[in-house]
C-alpha cells in the first residue's frame, strides 16, 4: 500500500507496529548468569610482565568461576590468536572437559582461529563489552594477585625465569591460598591455613624462581583478604 502511495515510513514506525508479543519474563541480569551457570564457566585473559632487560611478555590464563582454581597459564613474546588458541586446547585436556561458556573481553587476539578452535570444543564464547573490566572480575582479580603478592616482589629475568615463577605461584594459590568467597577455602583443598614449614618452602621455592631477596613472611602470603 505504501509503495502505491509513495509514502515514506521510518524503521522506528515499522517496529512499533510489528513488534511481537513474547511470553517470555525480562531476561536474566549478569550476576544471575554468572551464579546459575559458574560450573560451566571459564574465563580467560591477558595480561603483560615486564622483565628487568625492559622485554615485554604477555601471560594467557584460563580460570574456573566455580571454584577460582587456575586451569591454565601460558606465557609468550608473541601473543596471536594461533598461539591463545592452543592454550585452550591444551587446557582441555584428556581428562578435563571443556565447560559450557568461556567470558573474554573482545582483545583482537581472540582472532578467527581462536573463534574457530573454541567453537569445535563445543564451547560458547561470551564477550564482555567494551571497557567493562568488571564484567570479568575473577579473571582480572587473579592477576591482580598475582602483581600484588608475586610479580611485585621478584625480579623476572627471561621467559623461562616467568613460567617458574608463575608455576610455583598458581600451585600454592590453586592447594593453600584461602579466598572469602569460599569460606577461606583453597580452590583445590579445605585448608585453611598454611603449615609454617610449608608456608617457608613455599616461600623460598618462589623466591628462587625469581632469583631476588624476599623480606617479608611467609604470612604475607596467606592474608585472607581478597574474594
Amino acid at each position: 500500500m505504501w509503495t502505491v502511495l509513495r509514502g515514506k515510513v521510518s524503521a522506528r514506525t515499522v517496529a512499533k507496529y510489528m513488534r511481537l508479543r513474547s511470553s517470555r519474563g525480562p531476561s536474566p541480569g549478569w550476576r544471575k548468569f554468572l551464579k546459575d551457570h559458574a560450573s560451566n564457566i571459564w574465563a580467560c585473559d591477558f595480561f603483560r610482565v615486564q622483565t628487568i632487560l625492559f622485554e615485554t611478555l604477555y601471560v594467557f590464563f584460563v580460570v574456573r568461576h566455580a571454584d577460582r582454581e587456575i586451569l591454565h597459564v601460558g606465557v609468550t613474546r608473541y601473543p596471536t590468536a594461533d598461539w591463545a588458541a592452543q592454550q585452550i586446547v591444551e587446557c582441555c585436556a584428556w581428562d578435563r572437559a571443556p565447560p559450557r561458556f568461556l567470558i573474554h573481553d573482545r582483545d583482537s587476539r581472540y582472532g578467527v582461529s581462536f573463534d574457530r578452535r573454541v567453537r569445535h570444543l563445543g564451547i560458547r564464547q561470551v564477550r564482555t563489552p567494551f571497557r567493562s573490566p568488571r564484567a570479568n572480575a575473577i579473571a582480572e582479580r587473579w592477576a591482580r594477585s598475582d602483581r600484588c603478592e608475586c610479580l611485585d616482589r621478584l625480579f623476572v629475568f627471561s621467559e623461562a625465569r616467568l613460567r617458574r615463577i608463575l608455576s610455583s605461584y598458581v600451585t600454592y594459590y590453586n592447594l593453600w591460598r584461602p579466598h572469602r568467597s569460599l569460606g577461606q577455602r583453597a580452590p583445590c583443598g579445605a585448608a585453611t591455613s598454611l603449615p609454617k614449614k610449608a608456608a617457608e618452602r613455599s616461600l623460598r621455592n618462589l623466591c628462587s624462581a625469581g632469583r631476588t631477596v624476599c623480606t617479608g613472611s611467609p604470612g604475607e602470603f596467606l592474608r585472607p583478604t581478597a574474594p
